[in-house]
C-alpha cells in the first residue's frame, strides 16, 4: 500500500489494519511523515515535529501487535497534538515568545489517554498565542493556510490541527475549544469538530496548572475535542480520551455510554429541531445561509423531525466572554513573565494585559453567564437540538485580521466569532459537521447543539447528517497548491 494510499485512510480503518496485521505502524508513522515532509512546508500545520519519537512508539507498538496483546482502539494512527497542550518530553510553545522552549514533563490526561489508546504522536500543531484568536497566526511560527484555499485562514486557534487533517496528513487531531476553537477550524476545513459536554475529556496541567501563566486561563469554558474528517473518526477519538480523573475536579463520571455506538444509534422518531440563521444575533454571509438552510431544512426532513425557525435565544456575548477569559487568566504571573518582552506578544494578548479591569465588568460578566445558562435551559425545554450556521462567514485570507464586510456589515476583530461562545459559556456539546460548499468552493458548517450530557444525541445527529451527505470523498486538490505557490486561486476541490 502506497503512502498516499495509507494518508487517505480514516482513524477507524488504520486501526483495524494495524491490529489485524494488514499493515505496520512504522507504515502509517512512514506515510505521515512522508505527508509532512511532502505538505508542510506550504501549510505550516505543524510547528514542532516529533517524528523519531513517532517512529520509536511505532515500533515498539508493532512489538506489543507481535506478542498478541491489545495495542488499544487507535492503534498504529498517526495523530497531532495542538500545541497549546502538554506532551511529555516534546516542546510545547502554546504560540508564545515566553515559552518558545519549554518542554514538558508531563502529558495532559488527554496525550496520556491517546499514547494509551495505541494512537501515534507526530507532533505539536499550530495555534493562535495561548488561544487568543479565531485565525492560525502567532509571534512564533509561520501562519497556518487553509489546505482548501491557501491563500485563506484554517480558522483556529487550532489551526494547525484542522490543517492537517484536512490536508490528510493524519486521520484526526487533539484541538481545545474555549471559545469555538474546535468548531471554527472544522467549519472552515471541511471537518467534523466536536466539542464535548464540559468535563467530558478531562484537562490538567491544561488550565489548572498555576505554576505556568497564560496556561492555566480559560478554566470553566475550555473543552478539549477531536477535528476529523468522518464522525466515526471523532466519536472513536473521544471515547479513548474521555471519563473522569481525579485531577480535574470539573470532570464527569462515567455514563458507561459507548461514544462509537452513538454513529450507528437512530435518533429518536420526532426529534424537535431549532433552527436559529443568526445564532447570538449575528449578520450572516448570504451563501453561507443558504447553504446552512438547506441542510437543515434536508436534515430535519429526512428524519422525520419537526423543525422551527427560531431568533437566537441570547445576543452576542463577546464581552463577557472576554471578561471571564481575563478573570481566570493569571494576569499578575502573565505580565511578570512578559515584562520586559512586550513587543514580542500577540496583539490580543498584549491589549488583554494592557487592559485597567474592573470589578464590576467580571461581576456583570458572572451575571450574563448565569442569565445565559437559564435561557438556554428554558429554550431546551421546548427543543431536542439546535441547528445553527457554524460560523457566519467563509474562511477570509490570512493576512486580514478579520473577514471584512460580510453582506456590508463591518466585522471587526474577532467577531466572526461569537456564534460559538454560547456552548462554552453553558458547557453544552456542539459540534460542527460540513453542511456544503460555496460556489467558490469554499466550506460552510453546519453547528448542532444538544442539551448538557446529550454528547450521545449529537453525536447521532451529526452521523445522521454524515449518511444524508457523505463528503469524506472530497479532498482539497494539494497538487494545486503544491505546484502554484501562495497565491494559488480558489481550490475548488
Amino acid at each position: 500500500m502506497s503512502f498516499d494510499e495509507l494518508a487517505a485512510k480514516d482513524a477507524v480503518t488504520l486501526a483495524r489494519l494495524v491490529s489485524g496485521r494488514k499493515i505496520s505502524p512504522v507504515e502509517t508513522v512512514g506515510a505521515a511523515a512522508a505527508a509532512i515532509e511532502r505538505l508542510d512546508p506550504m501549510l505550516n500545520a505543524f510547528c514542532t515535529t516529533a517524528i523519531e519519537q513517532a517512529f520509536e512508539a511505532a515500533r515498539q507498538l508493532e512489538e506489543r501487535i507481535m506478542r498478541g496483546e491489545d495495542a488499544g482502539p487507535l492503534c498504529g494512527v498517526p495523530v497531532g497534538i495542538k500545541d497549546l497542550i502538554l506532551t511529555k518530553g516534546i516542546r510545547t510553545t502554546f504560540g508564545s515568545h515566553l515559552y518558545a522552549d519549554f518542554v514538558p514533563a508531563v502529558d495532559d490526561i488527554a496525550v496520556e489517554r491517546l499514547r494509551a489508546a495505541g494512537a501515534i504522536i507526530l507532533g505539536k500543531t499550530n495555534a493562535a498565542e495561548f488561544g487568543y484568536g479565531g485565525f492560525g497566526h502567532n509571534p512564533v511560527f509561520p501562519t497556518t493556510r487553509n489546505p482548501w484555499n491557501i491563500a485563506l485562514t484554517p480558522g483556529g486557534s487550532s489551526a494547525g490541527s484542522a490543517a492537517a487533517v484536512a490536508a490528510g496528513i493524519c486521520p484526526v487531531a487533539l484541538g481545545s475549544d474555549g471559545g469555538g476553537s474546535v468548531r471554527l477550524p472544522a467549519a472552515f476545513s471541511a471537518l467534523v469538530g466536536i466539542k464535548p459536554t464540559m468535563g467530558r475529556i478531562p484537562l490538567w496541567p491544561g488550565c489548572r496548572d498555576e505554576t505556568l501563566p497564560g496556561v492555566s486561563g480559560w478554566e470553566s469554558i475550555e473543552h478539549y475535542g477531536p477535528l476529523a474528517r468522518t464522525v466515526a473518526d471523532a466519536a472513536l477519538f473521544l471515547e479513548a480520551t474521555a471519563g473522569p480523573d481525579t485531577r480535574d475536579r470539573h470532570s464527569l463520571p462515567d455514563e458507561g455510554v459507548g461514544w462509537r455506538d452513538a454513529v450507528h444509534a437512530p435518533l429518536p422518531q420526532g426529534l424537535r429541531i431549532a433552527w436559529c440563521p443568526r445564532w447570538a444575533g449575528l449578520p450572516i454571509d448570504r451563501e453561507v445561509l443558504e447553504v446552512a438552510v438547506t441542510t437543515a431544512r434536508r436534515f430535519a426532513q429526512d428524519l422525520g423531525c419537526t423543525i422551527e425557525e427560531t431568533p437566537s435565544p441570547v445576543g452576542d456575548l463577546t464581552e463577557s466572554v472576554r471578561a471571564i477569559v481575563a478573570l481566570e487568566t493569571d494576569i499578575t504571573g502573565l505580565r511578570r513573565l512578559a515584562k520586559g518582552r512586550e513587543q514580542l506578544l500577540s496583539p490580543s494578548l498584549g491589549a488583554l494585559l494592557s487592559r485597567k479591569w474592573t470589578a464590576e465588568e467580571f461581576t456583570d460578566a458572572i451575571t450574563n453567564r448565569k442569565a445565559l445558562v437559564n435561557a438556554m435551559r428554558r429554550f431546551m425545554e421546548r427543543f431536542d437540538l439546535i441547528l445553527t450556521p457554524t460560523v457566519p462567514t467563509t474562511p477570509f485570507p490570512i493576512d486580514r485580521a478579520g473577514p471584512g464586510k460580510i453582506d456590508g456589515i463591518r466585522v471587526e476583530d474577532d467577531a466572526w466569532t461569537p456564534s460559538l461562545y454560547p456552548a462554552n459559556l453553558t458547557g453544552q456539546p456542539a459540534v460542527s459537521v460540513p453542511a456544503g460548499w460555496t460556489k467558490d468552493g469554499l466550506p460552510v458548517g453546519l453547528q448542532i447543539i444538544g442539551p448538557r450530557l446529550a454528547d450521545f444525541m449529537v453525536i447521532a445527529a451529526a452521523a445522521a447528517l454524515e449518511r444524508m451527505q457523505p463528503w469524506k470523498h472530497r479532498h482539497p486538490k494539494v497538487s494545486v497548491w503544491q505546484t502554484a505557490g501562495p497565491q494559488a486561486e480558489q481550490n475548488r476541490g
